[in-house]
Parts: structure tokens; sequence; C-alpha cells
């Protein structure tokens, strides 16, 4: 975020239903099928998404699971998340690749324990963690209820309260920040697939309340209604997969911190746990998290790095951006005393070998809920004490 007190700062969402997030569903979907029958299965899958057609590639290692099983699954994900439509569907009309293949023994020398060797990092890389109290989830607030929009929508929509409304929809809110704090909302974007019966007037009209229910009352003072964007091109009828290829990982921002803080470049969805582009930024997240909920600081920024095959972070980087360099200290130093930051470390950490990663691919993986399965483990704050000076 920018060292300057005042300015205007924007984040994105998109819905369950925009394609490249139905790519993201999928390839959980794989992770989670594999974790559910070995929690020590390997799994890297991407998906394309396209008209009527869906195709599963990457490199798995764990028990034998049938591409019918596989299949059907996927059939599973795209109706949940609601397509039956002419260019996309759950039905046969959509076909169904998967190419998934048996991982790579090089991969899995360098990666698996053996003798006196940890398990190595799957491969090499920069992940990153952020957290600051601009919201009670510790998140930045511009991408915390641009989600939070979306996510209200879609609740609406599969309970068949928001009528006309189709699965793909994308968020944008800009606030505005004064001496470093959000003050304001300054616009909201909102564009959403639609049914035909519709036009534009009515559309704004159905999701208006949305953006009125997700966004704090104070934050919209002085808000006008010109700044509120609804379809701006004037029409979305064809969206989803049929309107635009979807690809995993392709929303890694939207993923993350909307551009608040920096991001590694590796994407999530469609990793198993022991790929730390995955699990080391979720611990990263998990440390500047409690950080921040110790009231040490009011923002933290954690960098981890690892090279392929080898078990601890080359590097951990703190930064408190308030130039206390004690503080700085002092924080490195309890990191590196009570967080194990080895693949194996971080998944014992954070219980991350359980099928819990679908219902991460939408909405952000930041900023949730933990929930009683172990899901979303790295939002706890059960560490806080440990940096209260």
């Amino acid at each position: 975020m920018s060292n300057l007190k005042n300015f205007l700062f924007t984040s994105e969402s998109v819905s369950e239903g925009h394609p490249d997030k139905v790519s993201d569903r999928i390839s959980d979907m794989v992770v989670d099928t594999y974790l559910s029958e070995d929690p020590f299965s390997r799994v890297a899958c991407e998906t394309l998404t396209t008209t009527n057609k869906v195709v599963l590639a990457g490199e798995v290692r764990g028990p034998e699971i049938k591409k019918e099983k596989i299949i059907q699954k996927v059939r599973d994900c795209i109706k949940d998340i609601g397509y039956d439509q002419e260019g996309f569907t759950w039905r046969e009309a959509t076909k169904i690749e998967s190419h998934l293949h048996l991982q790579s023994t090089d991969i899995a020398m360098g990666v698996d324990s053996s003798g006196n060797k940890d398990e190595g990092a799957g491969d090499q890389g920069i992940m990153f963690g952020y957290a600051c109290n601009e919201t009670e989830e510790l998140m930045p607030a511009p991408i915390h209820y641009s989600h939070k929009i979306l996510r209200l929508m879609a609740a609406d929509r599969k309970l068949g309260k928001l009528k006309n409304i189709e699965p793909d929809s994308k968020s944008q809110v800009t606030f505005e920040y004064i001496d470093g704090k959000p003050t304001r909302v300054k616009s909201v974007v909102i564009s959403s697939q639609h049914s035909s019966e519709v036009d534009q007037a009515k559309v704004r009209e159905l999701l208006k309340p949305y953006m009125l229910k997700s966004i704090p009352e104070n934050f919209l003072k002085d808000f006008d209604e010109k700044d509120f964007y609804v379809n701006p091109t004037g029409n979305f009828v064809i969206g989803g997969p049929d309107g635009d290829c979807g690809l995993t990982g392709r929303k890694i921002i939207v993923d993350t911190y909307g551009g608040a803080a920096p991001h590694g470049g590796g994407a999530f969805s469609g990793k198993d746990p022991t790929k730390v582009d995955r699990s080391a930024a979720y611990a990263a997240r998990y440390i500047a998290k409690n950080v921040v909920a110790s009231n040490i600081a009011d923002k933290c920024l954690i960098q981890l790095a690892y090279a392929i095959g080898v078990s601890k972070p080359l590097s951990i980087y703190v930064d408190l951006f308030d130039n206390d360099l004690e503080k700085n200290k002092f924080i490195s130093e309890k990191i590196m005393q009570n967080f194990d930051l080895s693949p194996r470390g971080i998944r014992e950490m954070l219980v991350l070998n359980k099928p819990i990663y679908e219902k991460t691919s939408a909405y952000g993986h930041f900023g949730r809920i933990p929930e009683d399965n172990g899901a979303f483990s790295w939002e706890k704050i059960d560490k806080k004490s440990i940096f209260s000076k």
C-alpha cells in the first residue's frame, strides 16, 4: 500500500461464476478428492473452461481415482455454481476431458523426505502474507467489501431470492484514504451477468441493495449515486466460460489482498499443501495476522523465500511500516523462535492435509472465518500473545 497519507485505492473481486474462478473451483475439487482418500497425496491440477468444454491437466501422486469419478465431480461443481446455460452447463452438452498423469520422479526425489533429509519445498519462490487493522478481519477494506458484495449476491441467487442474475459477476470498490486510513467509499462497480428478461435499469435496482448491505454506512457518507456503476458496457447476457475462457490461477490478486500488498506470483488453487506457493502464503498470512491482532503494529508484511528440495526458508523478511527497528527485530526473533516454517512444519502447524480447499476458490483465501473442519485455519489469532511486548 502507498506511503502517501491521502490517496484513492481500488480493489476488485470476481464471483464463483467468473470463468477463472470456475477453473479454480474445479482444480481445488481435484485436490480435495485426492486428499480425502490419502492426506499425503500430491496434486498439481490446472483447468481450462470454455464454451461447453472443460479440460483438466496436471500431475498427481496418490490413490487411483477413476477418471469417471473426477468428471462427475466436475459436473457437480458446475451445477453448484449455477450454470445450466446453452453455452455452459453441468449436463452432458459440456464435454469434460481429464489429462491428469503421474508426478515427475525428479520432482518427487527433491521434495520427499528420506534418511536424515527433511521434506523439501515443492518449488522455489517467494510468498507474502499481510494483515492490517482496516477491518475486523484484519484485511484491507477495498478487497474485503468487494468480496462481500459478491458473496451476498451469490447466496441470495442460490436461494432464489435474487432472480434474473446469473453466476458470472465482478465488483470493484474504491476507497478514499485520509491520513492513511480508509475514510469513505468513492466509487463502486458491479458487473453481473443477467437474463435477457431484464434491462439495465432493473439490474441496477436488483444489485444496489447488495452494495448497501455490504458496506458500512459510515463509509457511504456523501456517496454520490453517479459513482455507482452497474454493467458499464450496457449488456451482460452472455457470460461465464461461454463469454470468456477461464484458466486456473489467473486471479491471484483477487485471491489475496487486492493489490494492497506484494504478491510472489504463485497461484494457490489446484496445489496440494506441500507446494509452498500455497502453504507458505497461508503461513505468512497467519503470522502477519497474529502480529496485528497483538496490537503491536497497525499492519504487517511477511515475505518467505524457498528453494526446491530445501526444507527451511532461505529468508524471512518483516515490515511493520513504522520504521521501528527494535520492534522489527523483536518480531523477527519471535517468528524464528516460535514457528517451524519448513513445508512439513507449516502443514502440521495449520493442519493442512485435509480436503478443505474447494471453498477457498472464491471470495478470497484470507479474511475468512476458521471452520471446525480445519478450513481457513490460517485465519486463527491463537498466537497473538507471542508478539505482545
